[in-house]
């Protein structure tokens, strides 16, 4: 997290200054290995299988906090289905409602480093309104399960609304490792953020998590 500001990535030098890091940035190599093991795993079972690249400005192998949603949204991948392109990135610098949210919350309570944004489901499953099954939380916090050794010093996972959190419960805590402190909250969409209480529960949620780095 380095930008100046919110949506950075509506600004296409600054994505493409994002892709060139990809390539510059250690952190951020085994999680792209990961995720090309995961297409080539699956693309027999989904062959248009879409995983966007991890936020290679984020802290990668480093990573301390987990900021667990559901699935990519809109603004994630590069679709011609979509009425703007997307980024191609999980990032709290994509120019939608969501990723604003979670780069002011993150900028207040100083969760500037340490700190990476995934999904329960990593890859794309079409509009914002389409939401995980049960069948797809279960396949995607099986490949979560296989990411987070990558992770060797996350201490917290955020997990952002139900799916994260029933994706989470059900299927990946009963298999990691005790130490890892899961800290439960709303999803971060503006349709939450309009409701009353849910923005202070939101950041007491981020406070907690940015505790955790150091």
């Amino acid at each position: 997290m380095f930008l100046p500001s919110p949506r950075g990535l509506r600004d296409p030098d600054r994505v493409t200054e994002r892709l060139n890091m990809l390539d510059a940035e250690a952190t951020v190599q085994p999680l792209r290995e990961w995720s090309q093991e995961v297409v080539h795993r699956r693309a027999r079972r989904q062959p248009d299988i879409l995983i966007p690249h991890f936020d290679p400005a984020e802290s990668g192998v480093d990573t301390q906090v987990l900021v667990l949603m559901e699935a990519p949204g809109p603004m994630t991948v590069v679709d011609e289905q979509n009425k703007r392109p997307g980024s191609g990135f999980i990032s709290i610098d994509n120019s939608d409602g969501t990723a604003e949210n979670c780069w002011r919350l993150r900028d207040e309570v100083g969760l500037v480093t340490g700190a990476l944004h995934w999904n329960i489901v990593p890859w794309y499953l079409g509009p914002a309104s389409r939401k995980p099954s049960a069948q797809e939380l279960g396949q995607g916090a099986l490949e979560l399960r296989s990411l987070l050794p990558l992770l060797p010093q996350l201490r917290v996972v955020l997990t952002c609304g139900l799916h994260a959190q029933n994706g989470w419960r059900q299927h990946v805590a009963p298999f990691v490792k005790t130490d890892i402190t899961v800290v439960d909250t709303w999803h971060p969409s503006p349709l939450a953020m309009k409701q009353p209480g849910k923005r202070d529960a939101l950041k007491r949620a981020f406070e907690r998590a940015a505790s955790f780095t150091g």
